[in-house]
């Protein structure tokens, strides 16, 4: 049997990002559900509450939910509308094939002003006589019954029809509620005829087995094929039980579907009894290895951002979660070498490039994006790097470096002989240039080639220099 608990309120609210305190629709249908429990304390902002097909066999703890607009309560075992007064907001109730027989239980949805659909179809109370006029009578705030428009002839009709009617309604409802006491006694006496049946039932298959001669104790005893004929011969046994439990007539009452599912369980559980399976267990995923090393893992499959602050000397780890999830699903836990994350309980890891601080680690929110950043001071004077190297041993490139590197700090001069080089005095040299004009000075003569007939010395012509 199922129970509203957190744990599935989350897995029903993805929608949400698996935020329940903000939840405005939440579908529980086809859980096995008997009690309406918590869902008025965590999830207040609900507007459309799907609990269809479930055994819910009494409507409660839904009357702080103030905006609740639409509540869905079909195919379940509820006999009496109550406990409604408190939804202020509804607008729309599907009570649709359930067990209810008190058709004036529907005076206490007077209260609730904005009602204006109701679904009683498939109910006990839907074959009374009167039943339509005396709904539409007692609730004027209704415009559509079981999908189908009221009319305002109709509305006059049953207020004046309304004291025959309700007279009608009680007898009936009188009726219904004795023969309802008879069936209640009925399915109460079955139920105790089943549990003695089956205790005999295990009291002689404890002394079976403990008999010598036993099938149980001779397993060792039997071969293969009548093993399996044994189990053959359970199996038809079970399969011949079955099918005269479902070919038996039952009446419809709430008691009968309880006994239904309380079949279908323990014929699963038998299945699972004689074919021996058992359910695979997830193993859990490798986060550090035998010989300690971290992995990088990211089950949440998470964007991230991963740098260094030189001016912080530190690391930061920019984590994409999601913008409306509850901080309350995130946990970090900072190492020396890793940083871990679990978020909704799947691990997001990642090897550090240097070794950090975990003391002096920080983890924040962002408020615009929701993004998870953790500050990891680094530890100064020691780096520690996923890729491990030799100290011994040395590649050519980091030789090389380490050259260039000395070459820059070695400051290189050039040396000047001076008696090959010489620099002008510039006190003197004032003083030893004359003042005579250019042409005064010596010059090289040219001589003219004697070998060239045609040479004319012009002394016009400047000399070339």
């Amino acid at each position: 049997m199922g129970r509203i608990t957190e744990d599935l309120i989350r897995r029903n609210s993805e929608h949400n990002d698996c935020v329940i305190f903000s939840l405005e629709e939440l579908s529980l249908h086809q859980q096995e559900i008997e009690r309406l429990e918590h869902i008025d304390k965590w999830c207040r902002d609900l507007k459309i509450l799907y609990l269809q097909n479930n055994l819910i066999g009494k409507i409660e703890n839904v009357s702080k939910l103030k905006k609740l607009e639409y509540l869905n309560l079909a195919l379940n075992n509820i006999e009496k509308i109550e406990n409604l007064e408190g939804c202020e907001g509804l607008t729309k109730l599907d009570l649709t094939v359930n067990f209810i027989g008190e058709l004036s239980s529907v005076k206490t949805l007077q209260h609730n002003i904005h009602l204006k659909e109701l679904f009683l179809m498939g109910n006990p109370c839907a074959d009374f006589d009167g039943y339509r006029q005396f709904v539409v009578a007692t609730l004027q705030q209704l415009k559509w019954l079981d999908g189908k428009e009221i009319e305002r002839s109709e509305r006059i009709q049953a207020w004046q029809n309304f004291p025959v009617i309700e007279q009608q309604v009680r007898e009936q409802e009188a009726a219904y509620c004795l023969k309802r006491a008879q069936d209640k006694e009925e399915a109460q006496r079955k139920l105790r005829e089943e549990e003695e049946n089956e205790a005999k039932e295990r009291s002689r298959s404890g002394s079976e087995g403990q008999s010598p001669f036993s099938v149980g104790n001779d397993d060792h005893v039997l071969a293969p094929e009548g093993q399996e004929g044994v189990y053959n011969q359970k199996k038809f046994k079970d399969n011949v039980d079955d099918l005269e439990f479902w070919n038996k007539p039952s009446l419809f009452t709430p008691e009968s579907r309880l006994e239904t599912l309380r079949h279908m369980e323990k014929q699963r559980k038998d299945q699972e009894k004689l074919s021996g399976k058992k359910k695979k267990v997830k193993p859990p995923r490798i986060l550090i290895t035998e010989d300690g090393k971290a992995l990088n893992v990211n089950e949440p499959k998470l964007d991230f951002s991963l740098k260094e602050d030189e001016k912080h000397n530190q690391i930061i780890l920019d984590l994409a979660v999601y913008r409306y999830m509850d901080t309350s699903l995130i946990d970090v836990d900072v190492q020396p070498t890793y940083v871990r994350v679990m978020v909704k309980g799947k691990p997001f890891q990642l090897v550090l490039p240097a070794e950090v601080k975990p003391d002096s680690s920080s983890a924040k929110r962002s408020q615009t994006t929701g993004h998870l950043v953790i500050c990891m001071p680094k530890v100064d004077g020691i780096i520690t790097g996923w890729r491990q190297t030799s100290e011994s041993r040395t590649s050519p490139s980091d030789s090389s470096r380490e050259r260039t590197n000395q070459r820059s700090k070695q400051i290189e001069k050039l040396e000047v002989d001076p008696g090959k080089h010489s620099f002008p005095d510039v006190a003197h040299i004032v003083r030893e240039k004359t003042p005579t004009p250019r042409r005064v000075q010596s010059e090289p003569k040219v001589t003219p080639c004697g070998e060239d007939p045609d040479f004319e010395d012009n002394p016009e012509v400047p000399p070339l220099i």
